[in-house]
């Protein structure tokens, strides 16, 4: 249940910031399907990985935490 709302919260602050998928793999440096199964809640994101998100999306971790 939490990967899934990780997951929604990383999809729309992407599209808010405008990256596709595809770009913001490569920004982060990881394949696409890592990528996508984060954002359909298959995989619970590393908090290294929620760190490098953050710094790409620029914005806080208030912001992106899921709300509970």
């Amino acid at each position: 249940m939490e990967a899934d709302k990780w997951g929604r919260r990383i999809r729309a602050f992407r599209k808010l910031k405008g990256y596709t998928q595809e770009g913001f793999a490569k920004r982060l440096g990881i394949s696409v399907s890592i990528l996508g199964e984060i954002e359909r809640g298959n995989r619970l994101p590393s908090e290294e990985f929620i760190l490098q998100v953050i710094k790409e999306l620029n914005v806080s971790i208030e912001e992106l935490k899921p709300k509970e």
